[in-house]
């Protein structure tokens, strides 16, 4: 913009002193180099000098253009190299998401030969190799992404762990992670797959607190799979008595009340087949069930109170409380006829299973009615009872199960 000012200043300069000099008409310029003399008119002297000017200009300018063109040229070739390498990294992604996934390598290679986005393109490539089974060649292009791009260290850590958990290769895949200082969700996502493949329930649990934060996970969905997690991991620790109350004592109280964690607690106490294992899972359900109501849950009950073998009066009267907010469960319905049965309290345990039945056959309640029957002296009733009960139990078995079982008694 200066050398342009100063350009219109010169001219218009020049322009004016040979309008002067027009004007006038009569000046001359002399010059005297001994023993020479020459007069020159004013006006082609200044023209002269304009004309000088602009050439000394052009030439300086070409000079100038000249020292730089070498410059201009690499850059030309890098921004060419580079739009042809953005190219190819675009026609890689194109490839990969289309699922043509040794095209996709083909063209992260060319990515990489331009040595341009090095990084990225190595990234597609090692995904690309993943597909196709060559986990060799993934491995070294992984290498290449992380000693390319240090600073893409997070997209290459998350592509290696993703890929090594997508071959099984969990504690690989872990162990990936640790590099990361921070997780973020992508990391995380995949932490949480890797703890809950290796059965480290345990550890899932911070981590679904903290997708849930992130919102990956409603609270819904979060303490329900913290709930799985809880239950598979008591499952896993509950090979004696102190063992399952140690891991008990853990659970949060919010979860203890989750009908999966309380139903699989009762269950692992009830197999532990100890008087107090069985009043343990007693209270457990009761707790479980005052928070919140679940008919599976009811049916547990029914039988941990028959393994306890303790006083079950009070048990029917909180029962039947339960009954006044449920009365078309069939579960508890049932629950209401064992307990009764278990005090020879015939009438009323007749009316609760048939109560039961007329909600939903099962052949819970179908056996719970023959032995009834049986316990009353109605032998025949019975029978034809225990062969519903057979008949609906068979009915919940896979075609290739009940190939096993006999058709008829």
């Amino acid at each position: 913009m200066k050398v342009l000012f100063w350009m219109i200043a010169v001219v218009a300069l020049g322009v004016g002193v040979v309008a002067a000099a027009l004007r006038s008409g009569s000046g001359y310029v002399q010059i005297v180099l001994p023993p020479y003399r020459v007069e020159v008119s004013l006006v082609l002297t200044l023209l002269s000098l304009v004309g000088v000017f602009f050439v000394l200009y052009g030439f300086v300018r070409l000079g100038v253009a000249m020292m730089a063109m070498p410059q201009q040229v690499r850059e030309y070739r890098a921004s060419l190299k580079k739009k042809n390498a953005s190219e190819v990294l675009h026609e890689a992604l194109q490839e990969y998401f289309s699922g043509r996934f040794a095209r996709t390598e083909k063209a992260a290679q060319k990515a990489i030969e331009l040595k341009e986005q090095v990084g990225l393109a190595a990234i597609v490539a090692a995904r690309a190799a993943h597909e196709l089974r060559a986990y060799e060649r993934r491995d070294q292009y992984l290498q290449l992404s992380a000693a390319s791009m240090p600073q893409g260290e997070i997209m290459t850590v998350i592509t290696k762990a993703e890929l090594l958990l997508r071959e099984h290769r969990v504690e690989e895949a872990l162990a990936a992670l640790k590099k990361l200082e921070q997780k973020n969700t992508a990391g995380l996502r995949i932490e949480l797959k890797a703890l809950q493949l290796d059965r480290q329930w345990e550890l899932t649990l911070p981590v679904i607190e903290r997708l849930a934060r992130r919102r990956v996970f409603t609270q819904e969905q979060a303490l329900h799979l913290q709930a799985h997690a809880i239950a598979e991991h008591l499952k896993i620790v509950a090979v004696d008595l102190p063992a399952l109350n140690q891991a008990w004592r853990k659970v949060p109280e919010v979860l203890r009340q989750e009908a999966l964690v309380a139903g699989v607690a009762a269950r692992l106490y009830l197999r532990l087949n100890v008087a107090e294992a069985t009043q343990r899972a007693v209270r457990i359900l009761e707790v479980a069930l005052e928070a919140h109501w679940d008919s599976d849950l009811a049916s547990v009950y029914g039988q941990s109170i028959e393994s306890a073998g303790c006083e079950s009066l009070a048990q029917i009267e909180r029962a039947e409380g339960w009954l006044g907010q449920h009365p078309q469960d069939a579960a508890l319905l049932l629950c209401l006829g064992k307990l009764c049965m278990s005090q020879a309290l015939w009438g009323k345990a007749q009316n609760y299973v048939d109560a039961s039945l007329a909600v939903q056959t099962s052949y819970q309640a179908l056996l719970s009615a023959a032995q009834l029957q049986e316990r009353l002296g109605q032998t025949q009733r019975a029978h034809t009872l225990y062969r519903r009960s057979l008949e609906e139990a068979l009915k919940k078995l896979s075609p290739a199960e009940s190939l096993f079982l006999p058709t008829a008694i």
